[in-house]
Parts: C-alpha cells; structure tokens; sequence
C-alpha cells in the first residue's frame, strides 16, 4: 500500500521530532535547582559545565563582573556573550574592555541588525525585542544552556527565580547561579574579591542598562527603579 503522506508533512513530524528531543527533563532540572539552594554559586557553575561543556554560554551585562570572576574562577574560558546595543554607556563599554583583559574573556559582543534610531522613545518594548531579546537569541543558537546573572531580589518578577530551568522561548536550558544573592551578598563578594566596579556605580546607578532608558536611583529607591522610569515596564525581555 502506496503512503499518502506528503514531504510537507514528514518535515513537519521530524521538525516536531527533533523540537522534542531538544527539551530535557524537566523534574531532573527542577531537582538539580533545589539540590543547589544552599551550595555555592560555583558548584552551580561546575555543575552547568560538566553537563553542557563548550554548549554553554554566559550573558554578561557588565553592570558588576561577579559572575565573570566566579566563572572564571571555576571553569576558564567559557564563551561570554555581551549586546551591544548600541546605546551602552561610554562607561559601560570601557569597563567590558577592563574586565575583558582582566580575565582574558573568551568575549562576543552581538550587534543588533539595525542601525541606531529613536524607537527607543516611541515603543521601548520593540527596541529591546531588536537590541537585546533577537542579538541574544542568535548568541544561543546551537547552545545547549546558558548562565545569568538574575537575581531574585532584584524586582518582584524575578522573586522565584529558579537555579537552573528550561528556557521555554529558547528551547534550551538556563542556569542562575547568583539568584539567591542579595545585593549585600553582591557587594560583599565584590570588596572580598577586590573586585572592579563599573565607573556608574559610584554616581547612583545601582541597575545599569542603555542611557537613553537609565537613571540614578535616590535613597529608598529599588535597585532596578532607575529602568524604565515613568512607564509600565520593569523588564527588557531576556528573562521573560
């Protein structure tokens, strides 16, 4: 008997196949995140490495470079993926050339495919999606995980920030090693560390992220409440 399935449809079936195949599994994932709540970000890093080897990558925004020198400290030589936006701070860009020679970063730096314009003032939401979310998402490709440096204190969306999940938008798997930090751990490790701080950081810039959509936080404000400031919108969509 003669099939009657058309190629559109095998490619569809193998699509779905190989989509399937890509998702790991999920109580393993949410094991391993519960196993690692009360051990150091750096058995969190060895664990990802040991399981993911060259797959994995660290997205760096260069606000602090903590999670650059537990990393490094750890596993050397893991493949750091900054965004250019395009908008970064003048002191943002020559702090990710200081900690890129520090440590001798294994560094790419993703350009959005776009050249600078305003939408930035008119649909804030479309200019991540174009400058962060899409350079990001083309950084991951053929990845297997990647690590971040979100924290659960930072803003009520982040608050159950697991150690390790699925990336459901990407389709692969996302390691947090540093979500159970406060800023005082933070703050701590860098002066234990002897670590070096962003050039804003002493001028009240507590949450670094693109000039046009960054300001100093005041005394009594959140970390993150100089993002953003006036509108509805608290995150750019890496971590959604």
């Amino acid at each position: 008997m003669t099939s009657t399935r058309t190629r559109a449809t095998i490619d569809v079936d193998t699509a779905a196949e190989a989509a399937a195949q890509k998702v790991p599994d999920l109580a393993e994932l949410a094991e391993v995140s519960r196993t690692f709540e009360r051990r150091p970000a750096s058995a969190i890093v060895a664990w990802a490495y040991d399981r993911f080897g060259d797959d994995l990558v660290l997205a760096a925004s260069f606000q602090d470079c903590v999670l650059i020198d537990i990393v490094y400290k750890t596993v050397p030589d893991v493949e750091v993926a900054f965004l250019d936006t395009q908008y970064h701070f003048a002191e943002t860009l020559w702090y990710v050339e200081q900690v890129r020679r520090r440590y001798g970063l294994n560094l790419r730096v993703i350009t959005p495919d776009t050249t600078p314009d305003d939408l930035w003032h008119n649909d804030p939401d479309a200019c991540c999606r174009v400058r962060k979310v899409e350079p990001l998402n083309r950084a991951l490709a053929g990845k297997a995980a990647w690590m971040s440096g979100v924290r659960r204190d930072e803003n009520p969306a982040r608050a159950h920030t697991p150690l390790v999940a699925f990336d459901v938008a990407r389709r692969i798997v996302k390691v947090n090693p540093i979500a159970t930090w406060t800023e005082a751990d933070v703050a701590g490790y860098v002066a234990d560390h002897d670590l070096p701080a962003h050039p804003l950081s002493e001028r009240g810039y507590t949450s670094i992220g693109c000039w046009p959509c960054t300001r100093p936080v005041t005394e009594g404000e959140a970390s993150r409440a100089g993002r953003w400031t006036g509108l509805d919108k608290t995150e750019c969509g890496l971590h959604l």
